[in-house]
């Protein structure tokens, strides 16, 4: 776990956390993305390998006040965070609603494409195991797809699309549903079998060591931490991505899009996840890693099969799996403002994280001739081409009900996530405020680098993280 020093926002015995610095100077203001880019601060110095390596993190410059005093209330007469001026209350389903205009038998499909059940709809029952079966079928059909391409060659070249497609999904689903919860013990609810598959998954994806993962996610994101320096997603964002308060969503696109193309980026990334799994994996767990993996290579070498591995696995669980990882990274959760000083209780903790549906409304049904077919031609074109990839790529699985895991982490109805959001909404979200929503993905990713432009520069400030090293940094890409 990371080490704070003294004066760095302790708890209090009753799990108080001291309140972030104020900002004293104005929000910086939103410019046009043609001033020069702020200076980048370095980032810090790798730490040695050796051993488990936790970031320490200074005080900020200025100090904190204590949660539960005078000067712990929150500063914000009349003011709104960025998520509840730029959200909206899911009590309002009309953007799902809009879509019932459609033929029933499309319905369901539009339900899992946008994450919101419509007003009414009888839920789908499905199971942990259901989501471990089709994300491995996914898998499956992808390396087919691309086997039958590079075999018959020619026209057949265009099902490297879907089955590098195919591969990626169902990949990103392992990792964000299944691994996830095994690292809450929570797939099936049993230690050792849910132990022994986040294991393998790890292993398979190569991705950070379970252990270690399930360890740091309970108690640095799931925690009094969340959202603060010590949290690994806040980590990511400021010295892998090298974000920053104050810089505007302009620059911060051109620093992500720019990581995104970076050969370099993309590397790091490679060589830290295979660090992050082998530092903490036992011999055994290493040589049996390794014993696996090469028999894929004897095999491929026997079969004459390399360039199904190499165009079918590697490149699909390279570069476009660290695509994906590092845009789900930007709409995980939004950054507190300055003034929200008390930083406990549901109330805040609910206000660092939204829904993200994938669509948009339906045409009204009042349109008529020309101007109807040009409203709904243009409405399949966007929800085909724009937000089903957005969802099949990139928000797989449960993520785009991210609010519901973080108010009810341990629920047993997971798997029907879906469902079980829209069912605690529906049965008053017990002690907990309204659930939010954003709809879309560049819109939810907007969101968070807004939040993060207008978050407290000193509170949010990558020098206070003393050491740090890429395995820990890449890492949290997945957290």
């Amino acid at each position: 776990m990371t080490t704070i020093d003294a004066s760095a926002r302790p708890a209090d015995p009753d799990g108080t956390v001291a309140a972030a610095p104020r900002r004293t100077a104005a929000a910086p203001r939103r410019t046009t993305g043609t001033e020069p880019h702020p200076p980048t601060v370095a980032a810090p110095r790798r730490a040695a390998a050796t051993g488990p390596h936790q970031p320490t993190v200074t005080a900020p410059r200025r100090p904190a006040s204590r949660a539960g005093g005078p000067a712990a209330a929150d500063q914000r007469p009349g003011r709104l965070t960025v998520a509840e001026r730029d959200t909206r209350d899911s009590a309002d389903n009309s953007v799902r609603d809009s879509m019932r205009r459609l033929p029933r038998f499309a319905q369901l499909p539009l339900t899992f494409l946008t994450g919101r059940p419509h007003t009414g709809q009888r839920p789908l029952r499905l199971t942990p195991t259901v989501h471990l079966v089709t994300a491995t079928g996914s898998v499956a059909v992808g390396l087919t797809a691309t086997g039958v391409a590079l075999a018959l060659s020619g026209w057949w070249l265009a099902l490297l699309l879907p089955g590098w497609a195919s591969t990626l999904h169902g990949a990103r689903n392992l990792r964000m549903m299944v691994f996830h919860q095994c690292a809450h013990r929570n797939m099936w609810a049993r230690k050792r079998p849910d132990q022994i598959l986040g294991k393998v998954v790890a292993g398979v994806l190569m991705v950070q060591h379970f252990e270690r993962y399930s360890a740091e996610h309970v108690a640095d994101h799931h925690a009094l931490h969340h959202m603060t320096l010590r949290d690994p997603t806040v980590q990511a964002f400021l010295v892998s991505l090298r974000l920053r308060p104050g810089m505007t969503r302009r620059q911060m696109w051109r620093q992500v899009l720019g990581r995104l193309t970076s050969p370099v980026f993309h590397a790091r990334f490679l060589w830290a996840r295979i660090r992050s799994y082998s530092h903490a994996a036992s011999r055994t767990e290493r040589a049996l890693t390794a014993t696996g993996y090469a028999a894929v290579a004897a095999l491929a070498t026997v079969a004459h099969a390399w360039p199904l591995v190499l165009v079918g696995w590697v490149l699909p669980m390279t570069v476009f799996f660290q695509v994906s990882n590092t845009l789900r990274l930007c709409v995980k959760h939004t950054f507190p403002a300055p003034w929200q000083t008390q930083r406990r209780g549901k109330a805040y903790f609910a206000s660092l994280t939204n829904a993200i549906f994938i669509g948009e409304p339906a045409p009204a049904s009042s349109l008529r001739g020309g101007a109807a077919v040009r409203a709904w031609a243009r409405w399949w074109t966007r929800m085909l081409l724009v937000h089903f990839p957005s969802r099949y790529l990139v928000l797989t699985g449960d993520t785009v009900c991210h609010d519901f895991h973080h108010r009810r982490p341990m629920s047993r109805d997971w798997a029907n996530y879906v469902f079980a959001r829209q069912a605690d909404i529906d049965g008053g979200h017990r002690g907990w405020p309204p659930y939010r929503e954003i709809w879309g993905l560049i819109p939810a990713i907007n969101l968070v680098l807004d939040s993060l432009a207008e978050a407290d520069p000193d509170e949010f400030d990558p020098q206070r993280l003393a050491e740090t090293s890429d395995r820990e940094l890449f890492a949290a890409f997945d957290d």
